[in-house]
C-alpha cells in the first residue's frame, strides 16, 4: 500500500513538472511570435494603386532602391536585406509581394502581374526610377519590371536568382528534413516553426538554402545573422500563402536579351536551391551583365557580406547611380571576388 502511494505521489511530482515546463514552452512561444506579430504590423503602409491596395515601408533619403524580396519575406526582409549591403545614401522601398503580409493575393499573382504591381506602387509614390535589387523569388518580378517598364530601372542587381535556367531548374532543397519543413509552411504551422528553430535549427537553416555545416564553421556574427533570418519568417501564417505561390513557380524563359539597363547577377555554387544555373543564363544573356559566383555561402552568401557590398558599390559607381560621387574603383583596384 505504502509503495502504490509513493508511486502516486511521484506520479503527480511528475505530472506538475511537465505541466509547468509546459506552461513555460507556452509562455516563451506566445511572448515571442506576439512580438513578432506586432512587429509586422507597424512600421509599414498601405499604398492605393492601380493595381489594388499594396503594402510597403519606405526608409531613408537620396537615390531611390526599389528592394524585392524573396520566399518567406515581405516588406521587413526587403528593408533588412539590403540594410547590409547598400550602405546610406539611398531611399529603400521595401514591398510586401503577394500573399505577404498585409498584401492580398489577386486573381492573377504571375511574376508579370507583381511587375505591374511594382511599377504601380512607384507611380503611387512619384517615383521615376530606381535601383532595383531583386533576391531569390523576388529575383522574377525584378525581371519582369526591367522588362515590362524598363524606363523605371537604373540599374539592376539580382542575388541568388529564383529563376529560369534551361536544364537545372531552382527548386527546394531535397532532404527528409526539407520536406518535413516544407509540410509546416503549408500548415501555416506557428508554433511548430518557432519550435523547430529551438530544438532543430540546422533543419531550417537547410531550408533556407544554406549548408548548416557551413553555418557551424562561420563566426558568430554570420551565425547571428543567418538565425535572425530563420527567425525573421515568424509568423509564419503570416507568410506561407505568399511562399506556396513562389513553390510552384511556372518558370518560362524571358526575353533577357532585351534588358538593356546595367546588370549584377550574384549567386553560391553551394546554395541548395540550385541558383547558380539560373545566374549563369541570366547573366550570359543580359546584354554586358556582371556575374559573380562565390564557392561557398549558400543561399544567404554567408562569409560574403563585406565583399558583395564592395561589389555592389563598385557596380553602382560604375553605372552611374551611386550616392557618392567618388569615382568608381581603378581596375586593378577592384575586389575581385572568387570565381
Amino acid at each position: 500500500m505504502a509503495v502504490m502511494v509513493g508511486i502516486r505521489w511521484l506520479l503527480l511530482a511528475v505530472s506538475i513538472v511537465v505541466l509547468a515546463a509546459g506552461g513555460l514552452v507556452f509562455l516563451s512561444y506566445n511572448n515571442e511570435i506576439s512580438r513578432a506579430r506586432a512587429a509586422v504590423e507597424s512600421g509599414a503602409k498601405v499604398a492605393k494603386t492601380a493595381a489594388g491596395p499594396i503594402e510597403y515601408a519606405d526608409r531613408g533619403d537620396g537615390i531611390p532602391l526599389l528592394s524585392i524580396h524573396g520566399a518567406g519575406g515581405g516588406w521587413d526582409q526587403g528593408l533588412a536585406n539590403v540594410a547590409d549591403l547598400v550602405g546610406d545614401g539611398f531611399r529603400v522601398i521595401a514591398p510586401s509581394r503577394f500573399g505577404y503580409l498585409g498584401t492580398s493575393i489577386p486573381s492573377v499573382a504571375s511574376p508579370a502581374a507583381q511587375a505591374d504591381a511594382h511599377a504601380a506602387l512607384l507611380s503611387s509614390l512619384d517615383v521615376d526610377k530606381v535601383i532595383l535589387v531583386g533576391i531569390s523569388a523576388g529575383a522574377r518580378s525584378a525581371i519582369e519590371l526591367a522588362l515590362r517598364h524598363p524606363d523605371k530601372v537604373a540599374a539592376l542587381i539580382l542575388i541568388v536568382p529564383g529563376t529560369y535556367a534551361p536544364e537545372s531548374p531552382v527548386m527546394v532543397e531535397g532532404s527528409r528534413g526539407s520536406a518535413f519543413v516544407f509540410w509546416l509552411v503549408n500548415a501555416g504551422a506557428d508554433f511548430a516553426w518557432w519550435a523547430t528553430e529551438k530544438i532543430a535549427p540546422s533543419a531550417l537553416i537547410r531550408f533556407i538554402g544554406v549548408p548548416p555545416e557551413l553555418v557551424d564553421a562561420a563566426s558568430e556574427e554570420e551565425r547571428n545573422r543567418v538565425m535572425t533570418i530563420v527567425r525573421s519568417i515568424e509568423p509564419l501564417s503570416r507568410r506561407f500563402p505568399g511562399i506556396n505561390i513562389d513553390s510552384t513557380p511556372d518558370l518560362q524563359r524571358l526575353p533577357l536579351e532585351k534588358i538593356a539597363t546595367p546588370t549584377l547577377v550574384m549567386s553560391a555554387r553551394d546554395d541548395l536551391f540550385n541558383t547558380l544555373p539560373a545566374a549563369e543564363f541570366a547573366a550570359s544573356t543580359i546584354p554586358n551583365a556582371k556575374l559573380v559566383v562565390y564557392h561557398t555561402g549558400g543561399h544567404l552568401l554567408v562569409g560574403h557580406e563585406e565583399d558583395a557590398r564592395e561589389v555592389i558599390g563598385d557596380f553602382l559607381a560604375r553605372a552611374g547611380v551611386a550616392p557618392l560621387s567618388k569615382p568608381p574603383l581603378a581596375a586593378a583596384a577592384r575586389p575581385q571576388p572568387p570565381l
